[in-house]
């Protein structure tokens, strides 16, 4: 499996270093570089790249509005590059596999591309399972009804068990209020308790009943069972009143999610 990647970054010895750092990779296939970040976007449309290294601070289009530039496409896997530690909690929030920071050390490098490969294989698994259900829908209906109503009763977990602090916490799932994102970390919220679960959002929510947890924010996951109040607010958004008081916004993006609230 080769790993079409592109580098984007405003100094060109930073490109060619990496470069030399990514030839160790054999997986890994530079197929265009971008000096700044209007070019990475058509870059990034035009290719349709595995993978984007792509520096934060460039003049005109930082690194964020580069992902944000391309996000009515199928995106990416991106890892941003910066020389401030500050950015890193912005590069989580913006679901970056990783960020690395200058100058790029080879063992970071190296952890980087594992993770790259782990999302790509698992991204690959889900669309080939996703080919397999609709050929079945046609030649066998009944055996993929089947396959849903086992699915719906025995796949989800009812406990979690979190490694958090050093200790290993044993959660009900039902006692969890919401989930937020940041990079490859979930901070999981109960009515008087917050842990940090080393886990990407797509794992966690094949791991919950779609029933009871719902995205509503590209980060944030709710248990609608939780909900207590829907407060509406400005642009078609509005917060849902967990039942520990805390709000969570709701993006428009997922207003069909507070619908259900609505009789």
């Amino acid at each position: 499996m080769t790993i079409r990647t592109i580098i984007v970054d405003d100094e060109k010895l930073a490109i060619q270093g990496l470069q030399l750092r990514l030839e160790r990779f054999s997986d890994v296939e530079v197929i265009a570089t971008c000096a700044n970040g209007r070019e990475a976007i058509r870059s990034i449309k035009t290719e349709k790249p595995d993978l984007v290294f792509l520096d934060i601070q460039m003049p005109g289009f930082d690194g964020f509005s580069v992902v944000k530039g391309v996000m009515e496409i199928d995106p990416p896997l991106f890892v941003f590059v910066t020389a401030y530690q500050e950015h890193a909690i912005r590069a989580f929030e913006a679901n970056a596999v990783h960020y690395l920071m200058k100058p790029v050390d080879e063992d970071m490098l190296a952890d980087t591309i594992e993770r790259v490969r782990q999302r790509l294989a698992e991204k690959r698994s889900s669309e080939e399972a996703e080919k397999l259900k609709d050929v079945l829908a046609e030649v066998a209906p009944d055996a993929i009804e089947n396959m849903s109503d086992e699915e719906s009763t025995g796949r989800y977990e009812k406990i979690i068990n979190i490694k958090d602090r050093g200790q290993i916490f044993r959660v009900d799932v039902e006692s969890i209020e919401h989930i937020e994102a940041a990079g490859d970390y979930m901070c999981i919220y109960t009515g008087d308790n917050s842990l940090i679960l080393r886990e990407t959002m797509k794992d966690l929510e094949r791991r919950l009943d779609p029933r009871a947890f719902q995205r509503v924010h590209r980060s944030t996951i709710v248990n609608l069972e939780q909900v207590r109040q829907v407060k509406p607010h400005t642009n078609g958004e509005c917060f849902l009143v967990l039942q520990s008081g805390a709000e969570v916004k709701v993006s428009r993006s997922y207003r069909d999610v507070v619908a259900r609230f609505v009789h």
